[in-house]
C-alpha cells in the first residue's frame, strides 16, 4: 500500500508550525543567544531571542490559512486562484494572534491531527518545510547545528505520528559543511525522505566549491532531493539589501532572483556534471518565469565560452533541467502554459498550508479551474505523480 493508491494530490510544498519543543534546551545551552517560545498575555506566543528582540515573531504569522474555517462567509477568491489573504485586522485572525497555539487548529502543531487538515482540503499527503525560515540564518552556527537537529528529530516525530500523510524534509547546517554530512547521515537513519538547505550559500561561499561536493555525493548516493524554499536564506544578500527601498511589491514578484545565483553555481559550475543523479527541488519560487530563465542562461553561458575558450563549454542547461530539477507552483497558470518547455515531469503542485500564499481549504477546486482545459494525466503527473516519485513515497 502506498500513497499512490490514493487519487488525491500530494502537496509538494507545505510548511511546519513549530512547536515549543523544537527550541527546548538550547536556552540552557546557550543563553540570550536562543530562540525560545514565550506567551504574551493578550498577545499571543512568540519565538523570541532575547539577544534579538527585533526579530521576535508571532506564532500566528505562520499559520493565518488555518483561520479560513473561521470566517461566516468565506475569504473571496478569483477563478484558478487562492482565496483572499484577508486583512491583520480580522478578527478571525486577530485570535490566532492573541491566543496563540491554543487557539490554533491542532493539526498545525500535532502530526496526528493533520490528517485532518488534509482531508478538508482533499489532500492525500504533504511533503513538510520549516515553517521558522531564520533557523537557517543563525549567527551563532553552534547553536544553528543544535537548533536543526532539534527540529529534524521533532519533524521525524510528526511524520511518525501521521502514519505516513507528512513525509519531512530534514534541514543541514550548511555553514559547516562536515557537519551537515553528518546530519545527513544521521536524518537518513531516521528515514525522512528529502533535505532543505538555504537558497544561498554562506557569506563567502558558492555550492559549487568543492567543500560541499561530499554533501552532494552522499544525497545523490541515497537518492535524497536537496530543496530550497523561498526565504530561507543563509543571509541577505548584499544586493537585497542595496534594493531595501525598492517597492514591496517589486521585491515580491521578483521573490526567484534569490535562486538564480544558486542554480548558475549548480547547473553552469559543475555541480550537476558531478552529480547527474542528484535532483534539486525550487519550492515556492513558482515556474512560470522558468522557460525564459533558462534560455538566458543558455546565452550567457555562450557568450562567456566565446570570450574565453579556456572556460567550460556550455552544454544543454533545459536538458540539465529536466534531467535534474523541478519546481513547486500554487495557482501559476503560466507555469502550466509553459509546461511543453520545460517539461510536465519537472513541476509539482504544493499547496504552502498553513501559510499566506495556500490554497487551503478549497485546493481541490483550485486544481478543478486550473487544469479544466488539460488532459487528466497531464493533472495527475504535476499533482501526484511526480512527487511521489521523487521522494519514493
Amino acid at each position: 500500500m502506498t500513497l499512490l493508491d490514493d487519487p488525491r494530490p500530494i502537496s509538494a510544498d507545505s510548511h511546519a508550525l513549530e512547536g515549543p519543543e523544537v527550541f527546548e534546551g538550547l536556552a540552557d545551552r546557550f543563553g540570550d543567544d536562543a530562540p525560545r517560545v514565550v506567551h504574551r498575555e493578550g498577545k499571543g506566543d512568540h519565538i523570541h531571542t532575547p539577544n534579538m528582540p527585533k526579530r521576535s515573531r508571532n506564532v500566528a504569522v505562520m499559520a493565518l490559512a488555518g483561520t479560513r474555517l473561521d470566517y461566516a462567509e468565506p475569504l473571496p477568491r478569483e477563478f484558478a486562484a487562492k482565496p483572499s489573504a484577508g486583512s491583520l485586522d480580522d478578527p478571525e485572525i486577530q485570535a490566532y494572534f492573541t491566543g496563540g497555539y491554543a487557539a490554533m487548529r491542532p493539526g498545525l502543531t500535532d502530526g496526528a491531527r493533520r490528517p485532518d487538515d488534509q482531508d478538508i482540503d482533499g489532500v492525500a499527503a504533504e511533503i513538510l518545510y520549516p515553517g521558522w525560515f531564520p533557523m537557517f540564518s543563525l549567527q551563532n552556527v553552534d547553536l544553528l547545528v543544535a537548533l536543526q537537529q532539534n527540529y529534524n528529530d521533532w519533524m521525524h516525530g510528526q511524520q511518525v505520528a501521521s502514519k505516513g500523510r507528512l513525509i519531512g524534509l530534514a534541514a543541514l547546517p550548511v555553514q559547516r559543511p562536515d557537519e551537515a554530512v553528518a546530519e545527513l547521515e544521521r536524518v537518513i537513519d531516521l528515514g525522512l525522505k528529502g533535505i532543505v538547505i538555504p537558497s544561498n550559500a554562506p557569506r563567502g561561499r558558492r555550492y559549487s566549491d568543492e567543500e560541499y561536493d561530499p554533501l552532494w555525493a552522499r544525497a545523490e548516493e541515497a537518492g535524497l532531493p536537496v530543496a530550497f524554499h523561498v526565504a530561507c536564506m543563509s543571509h541577505v544578500p548584499d544586493w537585497m539589501k542595496a534594493g531595501a527601498d525598492r517597492d514591496p511589491i517589486v521585491t515580491y514578484a521578483g521573490s526567484p532572483a534569490l535562486i538564480h545565483d544558486t542554480m548558475v553555481e549548480l547547473m553552469v559550475r559543475g555541480v550537476c556534471a558531478k552529480h547527474p543523479e542528484l535532483k534539486f527541488v525550487l519550492a515556492e519560487f513558482n515556474a512560470g518565469w522558468v522557460a525564459h530563465w533558462l534560455d538566458k542562461v543558455q546565452q550567457g553561458w555562450a557568450r562567456e565560452f566565446a570570450r574565453d575558450p579556456s572556460s567550460t563549454p556550455p552544454v544543454d542547461v533545459l536538458e540539465i533541467w529536466k534531467r535534474q530539477f523541478y519546481a513547486t507552483i500554487e495557482d501559476d497558470t503560466a507555469a502550466l502554459r509553459t509546461r511543453d518547455l520545460i517539461g510536465e515531469e519537472t513541476l509539482l503542485w504544493g499547496s504552502d498550508y498553513p501559510h499566506t500564499d495556500s490554497t487551503w481549504p478549497c485546493s481541490t477546486q483550485v486544481l478543478d479551474e486550473m487544469f479544466q482545459d488539460y488532459s487528466p494525466e497531464t493533472r495527475d503527473k504535476i499533482t501526484r505523480t511526480n512527487v511521489a516519485e521523487l521522494y519514493s513515497l
